[in-house]
C-alpha cells in the first residue's frame, strides 16, 4: 500500500468512528497499524496499551489521535525509514531475479537454472520479512512452505498469494530435483519470473 493510500484508509477509519460501532473499528484501526506501521511502532503499541472497556467513551478519540498521528508521521515521509534494511534486502532479491532474466533469454541455458534462481529469490525474500515482523516458524524447517505458512497466519498474506507461492515452489522444487521436463518451457518459467517480481512490489512497497 503506498502513501497516499495508507493516509486515505486512516481517515476513513477516524470518520468510520461516527457512524460505526467503536469497538469495532477499535478492533479495525489496531489491525490496520499492526500491519502498515508494524508491532513495535508506538501507534500500534498506543492503542494496545488503550483498555476500550475500562475506558468506552474514550474509544474515538483514542483512534483519532493515534491514527492523526501515523498521517503526519507518513505524510513527513518518516515511514521510510522504519525499513531501510529491508529496502536494501529487496534490492539485493531484485538483482537476482535480474539475473534470472538475463539466464532466460540466453541462448543454451536450460529454464531450470533461472527457475532456481527465482525460487531461491523467493525463499530470501519471504525470510527476510519474516524476521523484519518478528515472527517465528518454531520448530519448522526454514523454507518456502514454512515462511508462507507463518505469514498467512499472521495475516500478512492472502491465499491467492499462498497458492501462487506454492505453484512457484513446486517449479523450484522440479528444478532442483533435476524433473527437467516439469521445467523445459521458457514461458512457464518467464510467467514464474513475472508473477514473482509483481509479488514483490506489491509487497515490497509496505516496508514491512
Amino acid at each position: 500500500m503506498n502513501t497516499d493510500d495508507l493516509v486515505k484508509n486512516a481517515n476513513r477509519i477516524i470518520k468510520s468512528t461516527k457512524t460505526e460501532n467503536a469497538m469495532s473499528m477499535f478492533a479495525e484501526a489496531k489491525e490496520f497499524l499492526r500491519i502498515y506501521a508494524g508491532e513495535k511502532s508506538a501507534f500500534f503499541k498506543q492503542l494496545e496499551s488503550f483498555s476500550p472497556r475500562e475506558f468506552p467513551s474514550d474509544i474515538s478519540s483514542a483512534i483519532q489521535e493515534t491514527l492523526e498521528a501515523f498521517i503526519s508521521y507518513v505524510e513527513n515521509g518518516l515511514l521510510e525509514g522504519v525499513s531501510i534494511e529491508r529496502k536494501a534486502q529487496i534490492d539485493v532479491v531484485s538483482d537476482f531475479l535480474d539475473q534470472a532474466n538475463t539466464l532466460l533469454n540466453s541462448n543454451g541455458v536450460h529454464s531450470a537454472a533461472p527457475a532456481s534462481i527465482i525460487g531461491a529469490a523467493l525463499e530470501e525474500f519471504l525470510r527476510n520479512w519474516v524476521e523484519e515482523a518478528d515472527l517465528s516458524i518454531g520448530g519448522k524447517k526454514p523454507g518456502l512452505d514454512s515462511y508462507t505458512k507463518v505469514l498467512r497466519e499472521a495475516k500478512l498474506i492472502t491465499r491467492q498469494d499462498v497458492k501462487d507461492i506454492t505453484s512457484w515452489s513446486g517449479l523450484r522444487n522440479h528444478a532442483a530435483h533435476g524433473q527437467w521436463n516439469e521445467v523445459e518451457d521458457k514461458s512457464r518459467i518467464s510467467i514464474m519470473l513475472e508473477g514473482v517480481n509483481l509479488f514483490m512490489r506489491k509487497y515490497g512497497e509496505r516496508g514491512v
